[in-house]
């Protein structure tokens, strides 16, 4: 129970600072964790990530069923599909983040791997991440696209929507969709301006090194 309790404060402790850098508005982007005992938690529907009640925050059974709290966000089978594909999973982060957003409406970027190599912490944290196409949030076969790449890949970027990052826990996921948000920007900013990207040897000798589970 106090396993719970402590997660259930670093989500809202999250959240919060996610929300005061911008990184999310409104009420958009939620936030879920897995307990040992299989069970989640999970960000309610129509809450603010700024302004989290940890008591209020959704408990959902190893299939998204509520078991308590408000009734947690629509993006369910999101989440839930991820968890599915990624036993390695311990949280899971989606975003409307700015700039990773703006890249997804790219039409040039490449659906198997969105932004190219421009840091060694983009390929350690976010590694090869595929765009999915538009569905309307909350759409079941979002959950569907989902499985059919969350197994090779624990960063995906949903078009016209936003980022959705698996970590091994609370503050990896974190992490990962934070380097994310901040490549996409690095992108932006030297679109068309052909930057010095890391070699394939580079890549390779980081995945190597770091491999991410």
């Amino acid at each position: 129970m106090r396993a719970e309790a402590k997660l259930r404060e670093q989500i809202c402790t999250i959240g919060r600072s996610i929300f005061d850098r911008g990184l999310t508005s409104g009420s958009t982007g939620n936030i879920s964790a897995r307990l040992d005992d299989g069970t989640w938690l999970m960000t309610p529907t129509n809450a603010s990530l700024g302004r989290l009640d940890p008591a209020r925050i959704s408990k959902l059974d190893a299939n998204g069923n509520l078991l308590s709290g408000d009734p947690p966000s629509k993006e369910i089978p999101l989440h839930s599909a991820m968890y599915d594909e990624r036993a390695s999973a311990g949280a899971i982060v989606h975003l409307h983040s700015t700039h990773s957003v703006a890249v997804s409406m790219l039409p040039e970027v490449d659906p198997d791997n969105v932004l190219p190599p421009l840091t060694a912490y983009y390929c350690m944290r976010c590694g090869r991440v595929p765009l999915l196409p538009y569905f309307i949030p909350g759409d079941p076969k979002l959950g569907d696209a989902i499985r059919g790449v969350a197994g090779k890949a624990s960063t995906v970027l949903l078009a016209n929507h936003g980022p959705v990052v698996a970590g091994k826990d609370l503050e990896a996921a974190t992490n990962a969709v934070e380097e994310l948000e901040e490549t996409a920007k690095l992108y932006l900013m030297l679109r068309n301006l052909n930057p010095r990207l890391l070699t394939p040897e580079q890549v390779a000798e980081i995945e190597r090194k770091y491999p991410i589970k």
